[in-house]
């Protein structure tokens, strides 16, 4: 960790998956990607941190479903930055050749509107990821 966290300051979230072995291969290589370094590792989790601020996925023995749905109340999608528009060509590129599929193509890279600049990623269980370029 560098230096003491800032109030108000994410601490960590927690995402259960319905299966860790999908969720680490499709999330490992994407938040490696993005800076986040393998923090904590058990036989049904995982952690990636970057800063203060880390992302635990569990499969937990307390789910109550099987499927993820990001259409239903909870987690819709988590949001990165990204500083140009060419990390985030790039970063998109390699995440739809790890499995993720590139929601949204064709409005693409503007599918919230011509003000962003932004990717919109799903994974095999249905999470979202959202890549924002600050520049490009």
């Amino acid at each position: 960790m560098t230096g003491p966290a800032v109030t108000g300051t994410l601490h960590h979230v927690e995402i259960w998956v319905p299966d860790i072995g999908r969720a680490a291969a499709s999330f490992g290589p994407l938040l490696t990607a993005l800076g986040y370094e393998p923090f904590q590792e058990w036989e049904r989790g995982r952690s990636w941190r970057l800063g203060a601020t880390y992302l635990v996925f569990e499969e937990s023995s307390a789910l109550s479903a099987d499927a993820h749905d990001r259409l239903r109340p909870g987690l819709n999608h988590l949001a990165f930055h990204v500083a140009t528009r060419a990390e985030m060509d790039r970063l998109v590129e390699a995440a739809v050749r790890g499995g993720w599929r590139l929601l949204f193509p064709d409005l693409h890279p503007h599918a919230g509107g011509d003000q962003s600049c932004a990717a919109y990623l799903e994974n095999a269980d249905g999470f979202e990821v959202e890549l924002v370029a600050s520049e490009g």
